[in-house]
């Protein structure tokens, strides 16, 4: 996919230079950059091997460049398609989309081409603007393959080369699927420069075979309107005279133009100065904000579909607080930038502090809504927040890599998608494929299958298969792969274990991906022991909506402290302590009634009521101590010692007196309670009554016996859509996958069938 089309020598083309057959793109100015040769409707590269500084002098003497100062191999400005065109339309600007890869045209399917990306292909085919995105095989069926690659355009690029793409995890796509665009084409076209959008900008209008600048002394937001509407960019937010700086330098195109407002493109205005005043002042160039340059970003992470939100507004992009933010607002903003559905919505700035303008507060969406700016909220600028309410999101498409529970460079690799880490299938995969995922672990350029451990337990879904990478690729999010599915593995043997050939830079995280947070961090970092003699005994704190919080020490056994220390990497439990055995804690109760079986993976995965009813407090949070794997001793000595001296001493029996004795201290202090939690379903007083025992009442629950409804309890969940359930993700009802995908007709991925 990314190889350029050799075109001979260029002395055979030293003619078209002076016709405007050449450009450079790619670069930081209009003089330097990727010499691409116009060949019919598309541009295409020169290699290397017949560009050398003669050829480059020509062709900057005839862009009015001066001479040549280097010739970086084409690399230097990033790889390339090989072309791209419209076909099948009744003129050369419009048609089914089609791109060429290593010489082979085929379709690029449809499913996540937008306005972007149509706007840039538009732009790079001199065809105006897209103007509509038809479907339903608008210009006939295509022929060949399907390219299933996503474009991420912002619209700014000069052509679809420069934009992101990804290629893993796409969903099959046929004909009827194809990928189309109308353009508004080149001609007495306009265009706006040095905006942030397409939508905003100073005024440039195409006449004669070269832009040209729009100049005026009262430029009014009549005259904008008119330039807006022919843009389809909706109506004019603000007319503007750009400062010093940002003013054009090329020939006039007009002067003095005066609109009515309901003109249908901007010839049509009038465009000289009224009689009666000859010299009103001083022509200059002219700028329109539209309505139409809105955009929505997500920034400071990794991934195009996770990050703080920013809203581009009035030509400069601002932040959005989080008063109110929640999953229905990040909704809207996942589906605005064809992230999926939202996974979380977070605040107090855990993707990093904004600067600038806070543009929005109080968003109240529906979830419905086509913009964030459609939605209910407070005036445009006007907000009672700082920076450290800024608002971010957690979109299903966000994907991100990693080796599971390793700080190394060796492990289990695994990829986040769906709001859920999962692994990743070793079928069909290549050295180039292990080779760029250790790059974008920052684990070196290469390494090798590794063997997996013999008693590996990860319960997660195994997202992917048929991973294949190859020499053209140069990510691994551009590798192509079966479709994602939470079950693509058919043996857990098959999990991907890579060795790379690096060590992991010993480097601070970056402002915003600290750990603890839902994206980037194993089970093992959003739980921590506090005030205990070292990380493995002291009271139990997890990280959940941003914060850390404690646990009550209501039904607290020894069930719940094996499943904590295990997620503390402490080995098994020692003891389950009570009472802030180890100092109370600060901010929220996250969990109250936990209620393991003893062999989940983490407290998050227990079921437990949540801990904001207010019915406990910091004097009773819940403690552990835990073996401690590196001494092969219980840590904590101070707090088990003394029990276990007495009931070595005086025997089992006394031991036993003592355990009913510490029940009824329980039992006493839940009928303090009693005033405190006679508003919930399941007041403690009740179970006074009949003998309530929380660990007896847990043993009957988890052998099967007794009438215990799990429906009384809640899961606490790290972020929304993260269910690991027995069944896993895509299980009954309805076999669903990620976004309702009905998964019961697709067939698992085997070894045979990646070809």
């Amino acid at each position: 996919m990314w190889a350029c089309n050799c075109q001979g020598d260029l002395g055979t083309h030293r003619s078209l230079v002076s016709l405007g057959f050449f450009q450079l793109v790619g670069g930081d100015s209009p003089c330097s950059g990727r010499v691409e040769i116009r060949d019919g409707n598309q541009w295409k590269t020169v290699c290397d091997s017949d560009f050398g500084p003669k050829a480059a002098n020509v062709v900057c003497r005839e862009l009015k460049c001066g001479t040549a100062l280097s010739v970086p191999g084409s690399a230097h400005f990033g790889e390339e398609y090989t072309g791209f065109r419209l076909v099948n339309g009744s003129t050369v600007c419009e048609g089914r989309v089609e791109v060429q890869v290593l010489g082979t045209w085929g379709t690029l399917c449809a499913s996540r081409w937008d306005l972007l990306d149509a706007h840039v292909l538009c732009r790079h085919l001199d065809c105006g603007f897209a103007e509509s995105l038809p479907g339903g095989g608008h210009f006939g069926r295509g022929t060949g393959p399907v390219w299933t690659d996503s474009f991420h355009c912002d619209g700014s690029e000069a052509h679809l080369g420069q934009c992101p793409v990804t290629a893993l995890g796409a969903s099959r796509c046929s004909h009827e699927n194809d990928a189309a665009v109308i353009c508004s084409a080149g001609s007495m076209s306009l265009r706006l420069v040095g905006g942030g959008s397409r939508c905003d900008g100073r005024v440039e209008i195409f006449q004669h075979g070269t832009w040209g600048r729009v100049l005026d002394e009262q430029w009014d937001v009549q005259a904008a309107s008119v330039v807006c509407r022919q843009l389809q960019c909706g109506e004019a937010e603000t007319a503007y005279n750009p400062p010093k700086a940002e003013r054009g330098t090329g020939p006039v195109g007009l002067r003095g133009v005066r609109c009515a407002g309901h003109e249908a493109n901007l010839t049509l205005c009038n465009t000289s100065l009224p009689a009666s005043a000859p010299g009103a002042g001083i022509a200059e160039d002219v700028g329109v904000v539209c309505w139409g340059s809105r955009q929505v970003r997500l920034e400071n992470t990794t991934g195009r579909c996770a990050g703080r939100v920013e809203i581009y507004y009035q030509g400069s992009w601002g932040t959005i607080c989080d008063d109110g933010w929640d999953l229905s607002d990040a909704a809207v903003v996942c589906h605005q930038l064809g992230c999926g559905g939202a996974v979380e919505a977070v605040g107090s700035a855990k993707f990093g502090e904004g600067s600038g303008q806070i543009w929005l507060d109080g968003v109240n969406c529906s979830g419905a809504e086509a913009t964030l700016w459609d939605c209910p909220a407070g005036s445009w600028g006007q907000h009672d927040c700082g920076h450290k309410e800024d608002a971010g999101v957690v979109c299903s498409e966000f994907v991100a890599l990693r080796l599971e529970n390793s700080s190394s460079c060796s492990g289990c690799l695994q990829v986040f998608y769906n709001g859920t880490w999962g692994s990743v299938c070793s079928n069909s995969m290549t050295p180039k494929t292990w080779s760029l995922a250790c790059k974008e672990l920052g684990c070196g350029d290469g390494g090798y299958l590794a063997t997996p451990p013999l008693y590996h337990n990860f319960s997660g879904p195994t997202w992917l298969d048929c991973v294949e990478c190859g020499e053209r690729n140069s990510s691994f999010w551009q590798c192509p792969s079966a479709p994602w599915h939470p079950q693509s593995c058919d043996d857990l043997r098959d999990e991907t274990h890579i060795t790379c050939n690096g060590r992991r830079p010993e480097t601070p995280p970056a402002l915003g991906t600290l750990c603890p947070n839902s994206t980037s961090c194993t089970d093992r970092e959003k739980i921590r022991a506090v005030g205990g003699e070292n990380s493995c005994s002291g009271r139990v704190e997890i990280w959940h909506r941003g914060s850390w919080g404690t646990v009550c020490d209501d039904s607290w056994d020894m069930r719940d402290a094996e499943v904590a220390c295990r997620q503390l990497g402490c080995g098994p439990a020692v003891s389950a302590l009570n009472e802030a055995a180890f100092g109370e804690g600060t901010g929220p109760i996250w969990l109250e009634q936990v209620e393991c079986r003893g062999t989940e993976p983490s407290l998050q995965d227990c079921w437990a009521r949540p801990g904001d009813s207010g019915a406990c407090r910091h004097k009773e949070d819940a403690a552990v101590n835990c073996s401690d794997p590196t001494r092969g001793r219980p840590t904590g000595s101070r707090s088990v010692s003394l029990p276990v001296i007495i009931c070595i001493i005086l025997g089992a029996l006394l031991c036993l007196l003592l355990a009913l004795l510490a029940g009824q201290v329980r039992s006493a202090r839940a009928g303090r309670r009693v005033s405190e939690r006679a508003w919930e379903p399941f007041p403690e007083a009740v179970y006074e009554e009949i003998g309530y025992s929380p660990a007896l009442e847990k043993q009957a629950r988890f052998s099967g016996s007794g009438s215990y409804s799990e429906g009384s309890l809640t899961k606490l969940q790290p972020y929304p859509g993260d269910s690991k359930e027995e069944d896993g993700p895509g299980s009954a009802p309805g076999n669903r996958g990620p976004e309702g995908v009905d998964l019961s007709s697709l067939q698992t991925c085997g070894e045979q069938q990646c070809h």
